[in-house]
């Protein structure tokens, strides 16, 4: 019972209600494979994308990484057992310019093994910055239509230590609350969160 509650809340974890899909300006396609360094507070992982698993979602990814949007990032909602969850930026300004332009949804070619990294979504064609590194084989994601578009391929020991003190996002449970992290950003989590992991630097470095 407790893993379908989980299940059913990281497909409803953007924020509440669907959103509406508005034309998204063009963005860069990013290459057939890439590599993304992510420095962070408990140290380092590195993520291979492969574009060939779901395109639309690895260029989103590219283009974010590559505008620095995961810098200062934090890990907002890390469950043991399950997922870590990260892509609120800090910064409510920078945060609206991405939350109201979701891309579609890519077929599920891979499955939600232990390591692999996947856009969270609030319904169909709702992607837009938040993804999860699963803890775990949660191949039951697949049919739900969370589509994986790479894998840790080095760190996956620092993502596993990532602090999980605060668990799951409010109303449920004691984490932060994704409204105000959308409209307050850093501010707020760092004055009622202050022991969450976080984001130093994203960098493509391949």
């Amino acid at each position: 019972m407790q893993s379908r509650r989980l299940i059913l809340t990281l497909a409803l974890s953007l924020f509440a209600g669907a959103i509406a899909a508005p034309a998204v300006a063009q963005e860069a396609a990013a290459p057939a494979t890439y590599k993304v360094k992510f420095d962070t507070t408990k140290g380092s992982f590195v993520v291979q994308v492969n574009r060939d698993w779901a395109p639309l979602g690895a260029d989103r990814f590219y283009n974010l990484v590559k505008s620095g949007f995961y810098d200062d990032v934090r890990f907002f909602r890390v469950i043991s057992g399950f997922m870590v969850q990260f892509g609120i930026n800090g910064n409510p300004n920078t945060m609206a310019q991405w939350r109201d332009k979701p891309v579609k949804d890519d077929p599920v070619k891979q499955s939600n093994k232990r390591g692999y990294i996947t856009f969270a979504m609030a319904g169909p064609n709702t992607r837009t910055s938040q993804v999860f590194v699963n803890f775990v084989d949660n191949t039951n994601l697949d049919q739900m239509g969370f589509a994986p578009f790479g894998r840790v391929i080095s760190g996956m020991d620092v993502v596993d230590k990532l602090n999980a003190e605060y668990g799951e996002g409010a109303p449920r449970g004691r984490g932060p609350d994704q409204s105000r992290m959308q409209r307050e950003g850093n501010a707020y989590l760092a004055k009622d969160f202050p022991r969450l992991d976080y984001v130093k630097k994203a960098t493509i470095v391949q």
